[in-house]
Order: structure tokens, then C-alpha cells, then sequence
């Protein structure tokens, strides 16, 4: 079984990115990331609606990282401390040497390449730091630019579910891409 420890926490850098933890005064990023229909369209998760529940996103998402099960970073471009996005490892079995890939950035860094640098440098940490054998992302199919991400960054599509999530009074598909260190490792 895969052993992991976040401590002390793992700060990364790619060419433009910082990857730092989530703190309080990273509220009003959070808020705005979790709060805006447009960027949570194909997150079926509620809007969150307050600087408290911002907070208390931030302590869950450090919470998981105090008890070695899954870990989130603050995203923020190189020279800037502000928070741009959260992007980390959630859903972690530890069992099966597998966790899954999830990401979301402010509208504002939409088309900079930055989610695909984000996720090369997180793919490059998990496999050759954390030892996982494969990652897998599940996204909504409407979401076409993560599907690109993905892909570029050489996940493979695994399946298609036919509305297997009801949310928010709807049935919603999902696919599920992923990747394994092997193929990672030929990129």
C-alpha cells in the first residue's frame, strides 16, 4: 500500500507557477473561484455563498492534507502570492497506488496554458515523488477545454457513463480519462 506524508508541505514550481497551501487569506480567491456559476457549470458541487464557507472549503481541503489522505494546492503565477486556482489529488486510494486529478483557475487565466503546465508539473510530483501508478480526472463531457488538458498532457479516455449522477434535479454523464506512470514517464 502507497504511504504518503504532506509534511512538511510540498511546495512546487514550473516555469511560471507556484504551488502553495491554501491559507485564510485565501478566501476571497476561493469565494470567487467556488461562488461563479461559469466556472462551477461542470462541478456538480453547490455554489459556495460566503466568506464561511470559503474557510471552511480551505480547512477541509488542509484537514486531508494534516492527515496524509489527499492534498490541494494555492496556484499562483511565480512573483505573485495571490491565489489563482486550486489544484491537487482528492479521491486517493492508497490501496490501488491511484488517486484522482482535479483543477479549476479564475476566468482571468482562462487560455494561458496554465492548467496544462499546472497539471504536468502535479502528474510529474505524483508519479515521481508520491509513487502513484496511475491518475485519473473525471470531468463532465460538455467541458471541452479540460478534455483538451487532459489529453495533451497524454490522459487516455477510459469511459463514458450514461447519466450515472443525478445532481441538482438533472442526470449528468461523466467521463473519466487517465493515465499511468508508464505513459507519463514516455511523454
Amino acid at each position: 500500500m502507497l504511504k504518503l506524508n504532506f509534511s512538511p508541505f510540498p511546495v512546487l514550481e514550473s516555469e511560471r507557477l507556484r504551488f502553495r497551501k491554501l491559507t485564510d487569506n485565501d478566501v476571497p480567491a476561493v469565494l470567487q473561484l467556488r461562488s461563479d456559476p461559469k466556472v462551477m457549470e461542470c462541478i456538480p458541487r453547490p455554489l459556495v455563498s460566503s466568506q464561511e464557507e470559503a474557510l471552511a472549503h480551505i480547512k477541509m481541503i488542509n484537514d486531508k492534507i494534516d492527515a496524509n489522505t489527499d492534498i490541494n494546492w494555492a496556484v499562483t503565477e511565480k512573483g505573485n502570492n495571490s491565489c489563482i486556482g486550486i489544484m491537487g489529488f482528492y479521491r486517493t486510494q492508497p490501496e490501488n497506488f491511484r488517486t484522482e486529478l482535479g483543477y479549476m483557475i479564475l476566468p482571468e487565466h482562462h487560455n494561458k496554458g496554465y492548467v496544462s503546465e499546472a497539471v504536468n508539473t502535479l502528474l510529474n510530483y505524483a508519479f515521481n515523488a508520491l509513487n502513484f501508478h496511475s491518475i485519473e480526472a473525471i470531468i463532465d463531457p460538455r467541458n471541452i477545454a479540460s478534455e483538451r488538458v487532459l489529453q495533451k498532457n497524454g490522459f487516455r479516455k477510459e469511459a463514458h457513463l450514461i447519466e450515472n449522477e443525478f445532481y441538482n434535479g438533472e442526470f449528468l454523464d461523466t467521463v473519466i480519462y487517465s493515465i499511468l506512470k508508464r505513459d507519463f514517464d514516455q511523454i
